[in-house]
């Protein structure tokens, strides 16, 4: 049975991550898309185990304790992180699973889990992330300000991870087809062929 493999998606805010997530499991649905869990209340039409796991915090705090979190960080307050037993099973199970995290979880992920392949989405430039934070129309001054500056140190990270995407205005549906094409080329690495050579020996 193929192996499944794990890939990281993330980049700074305004990258594009869930719209090109979306277009990419649209076009290839035999991929999983890993459900992070959080401490958050669920929000208006939100539904436990479909956005996210809704636990208690104490919960999560003795999931981290136990080592049962593959990543995790806290945002106003609470708890997000990715459980690793769903993730361990659909890759025990030959299924690719794609996780669309944040940068901070992405190199967390990448120290601990050996033969994670992460992939960071950019905008095309600095112009373009701006226009894109200041489009949605729902954050302060200050707040896109602070966007942009944690974006600068975002993409330093850059050379820690395997590829770079860069993620066009309007072109969702391009950028997700290149993700793809990696995913299908990390299958042919020499690594994960051995079943091949057999046939020959």
């Amino acid at each position: 049975m193929r192996k499944g493999l794990l890939f990281i998606i993330s980049g700074p805010a305004g990258s594009g991550k869930g719209t090109v997530v979306n277009e990419l499991l649209k076009a290839h649905p035999e991929l999983k898309l890993s459900i992070s869990a959080t401490t958050r209340a669920p929000r208006p039409g939100e539904i436990d185990g479909v956005h996210y796991y809704y636990i208690s915090k104490e919960e999560f705090e003795q999931r981290i304790q136990n080592g049962k979190m593959l990543e995790y960080t806290t945002y106003s307050g609470n708890y997000y992180g990715t459980p690793e037993k769903e993730v361990q099973n659909a890759l025990d199970n030959g299924i690719d699973v794609i996780l669309e995290i944040e940068v901070d979880g992405a190199m967390q992920i990448k120290k601990k889990i050996s033969g994670a392949v992460a992939i960071m989405l950019t905008p095309p430039d600095s112009a373009s992330l701006e226009s894109r934070l200041r489009g949605r129309g729902t954050e302060t001054e200050d707040v896109i300000k602070w966007r942009l500056d944690r974006a600068k140190e975002e993409i330093k990270l850059m050379p820690e991870y395997d590829y770079a995407v860069i993620n066009e205005d309007g072109g969702a549906d391009k950028c997700a087809e290149e993700i793809y094409g990696i995913i299908c080329a990390e299958h042919q690495k020499t690594i994960y062929t051995s079943t091949i050579v057999e046939k020959f020996i």
